[in-house]
């Protein structure tokens, strides 16, 4: 890394990672090529790590994150300065490599939104499977004012997250929501007091911990596959999956200690 200080901070707490978008003085910024290397690294050590069960994302600072560089953009630098054949190809090789890393992601990731999401940002909490949100959030999908499109595949998630027509909403207006909306709309689980974001997280992400590692990181495939897949392809997937969880000596554990409700 060229920065001396790591992009995303990573610490472990037993099964649980916590990450943390670590540049609140560029306002948590994901656009640079450090971060996204990061982000990279991050996500392929948590698969090949079968203790980590959970995983919590969240900003340093009063910021989830701000997306992209907007000082970079207004002076023509980094992948901001280059023609459009190569600005094309700056975002399938820069930003478009976070929504690719999670997508093989195979640990339930938890977004602790503890401020602002916004553009980048806001897609970025999109693409966590599950969101808490702090009190003091908000969200936009801010690009059009700044005569932008999401450039991260955030037309994607943000439809499937709280439908067409709340999307449409959002992105061709770029106007901020607050905590409390994004609860009604089914963006965020739950919102809490912003003092409690992390206990709240953690609390979750206890939860979700105590179930074995193999049938959660199956579990997400199935979930995620069943976003966008057909009910054949989903039922053949689980059917596949199935014996697998079977077999597993984590299964056969939990069978011989079950009692019945």
């Amino acid at each position: 890394m060229n920065s001396a200080v790591d992009p995303l901070a990573i610490t472990t707490e037993g099964s649980i990672r916590i990450w943390t978008i670590n540049l609140p003085d560029l306002g948590n910024a994901i656009t640079s090529r450090d971060f996204i290397a990061s982000f990279e690294a991050a996500v392929d050590d948590a698969n090949a790590d079968t203790t980590i069960r959970t995983i919590i994302l969240t900003g340093a600072g009063k910021i989830f994150s701000a997306g992209g560089n907007v000082k970079e953009m207004a002076n023509r630098t980094g992948m901001f300065g280059l023609d459009a054949r190569a600005q094309r190809q700056a975002y399938a090789e820069g930003i478009q490599r976070l929504p690719r890393a999670l997508a093989r992601l195979e640990v339930p990731l938890i977004g602790a939104i503890n401020g602002p999401a916004i553009g980048a940002g806001c897609d970025l909490a999109m693409m966590c499977d599950i969101r808490v949100a702090s009190d003091r959030a908000s969200f936009a999908e801010s690009f059009v004012q700044l005569g932008l499109i999401p450039g991260d595949g955030g037309t994607w998630f943000l439809q499937r997250t709280i439908g067409y027509e709340r999307a449409a909403e959002m992105t061709l207006t770029g106007d901020r929501i607050d905590a409390a909306t994004a609860l009604e709309w089914g963006m965020v689980s739950r919102v809490v007091p912003h003092d409690d974001l992390l206990p709240q997280a953690h609390a979750l992400a206890k939860r979700i911990s105590k179930n074995p590692a193999h049938a959660l990181r199956m579990a997400k495939r199935l979930l995620h596959e069943s976003r966008t897949g057909a009910l054949e392809s989903t039922l053949g997937l689980a059917a596949a999956m199935q014996p697998l969880a079977h077999r597993d000596p984590e299964h056969e554990q939990r069978i011989a200690q079950w009692k019945s409700p």
